[in-house]
């Protein structure tokens, strides 16, 4: 008996230690709402979907102390819709995030995997007053389809703040066979924080381009490019925090449409390769919670296929972790422009929608 007992202690003892050398944490959001779209070819469409305001998500994510000021990391996150308990992407498990990498106190960050865009967190991290979420969302009319949202097999670094200024990077590498530009991507980020205020400017440029199957290859392959380039702002005023965006599109896959004739046009809407959007949004808190809208244009400078789209919504924190929310956003579409109305997680079908739904972190 007393030989089990030392045998325990000793146990603890280890785990003790290992506890205190890294962690791992279970996280995640479970969001669903119902949703009502109008005036898309569809029809009126009623439904409880998941991930209205924030995508519903189940993640895992640690750190490992390795002395001297630097440490391992990684994050596994795979999407789950709550409303039917499928995976989001079928035969994807980590679709979301799936990086490791390692954090020096003095040096930064670099990490290895699939990952977030510069482009995409400082529009639903900074410009969007809704998050990226909910009727409102910025990714109605601003680009954030495929490549533009998360990024696989990418190296990520960001650096540590100096007087508030940080800087991130990001090489994206296509991997196609024959070639080592094909479908390569590079982004970069500037950042400024300082009280009230944050800034974002943002370039990214994607190489739409497939390995050539010539030999040799064709002159001007790797011409075919996407360029965008944004600016996000917030200032927070205290009685209410105002948002800001400006973004320009260049280039073939620059600004993908969210839906291809969500409409049923004759002559179904093309992407521009020349095109820019600008945001204006406001936070109030009221009543024990945070009223929300913006107004977004869109200016197709190409086919002169516009879209104006404004959005008002109300997030009501039941606790730390449980906010009840309920949104409305309208989109004015010219001369056969196709957007559409979504939220988080879907493109939406029509040109109007209302969210009303609950979101719980753990």
């Amino acid at each position: 008996m007393k030989k089990l007992t030392l045998a325990a202690l000793i146990i603890a003892g280890f785990a003790a230690q290992a506890q205190a050398q890294s962690n791992v944490t279970i996280y995640g959001i479970a969001d669903a709402g119902f949703v009502a779209e109008r005036g898309g070819a569809n029809g009126s469409v009623n439904k409880v979907t998941s991930g209205v305001g924030s995508a519903t998500r189940l993640g895992f994510k640690g750190t490992e102390d390795l002395g001297n000021g630097l440490s391992a990391l990684f994050t596994i996150e795979s999407g789950v819709k709550i409303d039917t308990g499928e995976q989001d992407t079928a035969g994807y498990f980590a679709q979301r995030q799936a990086f490791v990498g390692l954090k020096s106190k003095d040096l930064g960050q670099v990490t290895l995997g699939r990952q977030y865009t510069m482009l995409y967190n400082a529009l639903s991290q900074v410009a969007d007053p809704f998050g990226a979420g909910y009727a409102g969302s910025a990714k109605n009319l601003f680009p954030t389809k495929d490549f533009l949202t998360r990024l696989p097999n990418s190296i990520v670094y960001n650096s540590p703040v100096f007087n508030g200024f940080s800087v991130d990077l990001l090489a994206g590498l296509g991997e196609q066979a024959g070639s080592n530009k094909a479908g390569g991507q590079f982004g970069i980020g500037v950042n400024y924080s300082n009280g009230p205020l944050n800034v974002r400017l943002v370039y990214d440029d994607k190489n739409n381009t497939t390995a050539p199957t010539s030999v040799p290859p064709v002159a001007g392959v790797y011409k075919t490019r996407a360029k965008n380039t944004l600016l996000a702002a917030n200032y927070d005023f205290g009685v209410a925090k105002a948002y800001f965006a400006y973004e320009k599109d260049k280039g073939t896959n620059s600004a993908p449409l969210p839906v291809a004739n969500a409409y049923g046009y004759a002559v179904a809407p093309k992407p521009s390769t020349d095109s820019a959007e600008w945001l204006l949004g406001v936070g109030v808190p009221l009543a024990g919670g945070n009223l929300v809208a913006s107004y977004i244009s869109k200016d197709d400078k190409q086919f002169n296929q516009d879209a104006q789209q404004y959005a008002i919504g109300y997030l009501y924190p039941m606790s730390k972790r449980t906010t009840l929310y309920s949104s409305v956003a309208k989109i004015k579409n010219k001369n056969g422009a196709g957007y559409t109305v979504g939220n988080n997680t879907e493109p939406g079908s029509g040109d109007k929608a209302f969210n009303l739904g609950i979101r719980h972190a753990f």
